[in-house]
């Protein structure tokens, strides 16, 4: 994708409205959604510039495309490896107490972030060689595990690897 430069490629974004046809920017005319993974949703939807708020463009309606991008992270959960419901509820009740000490109490959430890193380190690294060892694994089949790319999968997975 090219930025407001007209055509010039070292700058870019993926927010839509930035292609807007002012100061020599390219019109946008659809959009469609995309994922780091590098999917692209299969329908682009027509960008009707009459809707558009100046000012406040990203309040523009993009249902259908955000419907399409949910519908992508469905699939991708998917393929995932399961985590055990009693893990996936104590993340999520601690993801909601860290969010609530960002406003409440800042340091107290960059100490716990630090406790965080502290288990991520000692957990990675054993459970990464584990991971990369296991005879059979592709790193195609890791990715899907993990949710991710190969490309991800196997940065994450070595760099874990080379902490020990």
């Amino acid at each position: 994708m090219y930025g407001a430069g007209g055509g010039n490629p070292l700058r870019e974004s993926r927010d839509w409205w930035v292609y807007d046809g002012i100061l020599g920017a390219p019109r946008a005319q659809r959009i469609r959604a995309a994922c780091a993974c590098g999917w692209r949703g299969g329908t682009a939807y027509r960008i009707r510039w009459d809707e558009v708020e100046r000012g406040v463009p990203y309040a523009y309606d993009t249902t259908d495309a955000e419907r399409d991008w949910e519908a992508h992270l469905d699939d991708v959960e998917a393929r995932t490896v399961p985590l055990p419901t009693e893990v996936s509820d104590l993340l999520h009740r601690l993801r909601q107490r860290l969010e609530q000490l960002v406003d409440d109490a800042p340091l107290v959430a960059v100490k716990a972030a630090g406790e965080l890193e502290t288990i991520a380190a000692a957990i990675g690294p054993p459970a990464a060689y584990l991971a990369v060892r296991a005879d059979g694994v592709s790193w195609q089949r890791i990715a899907d595990a993990l949710g991710t790319t190969g490309q991800e999968a196997r940065s994450r997975l070595l760099r874990y690897e080379y902490r020990r």
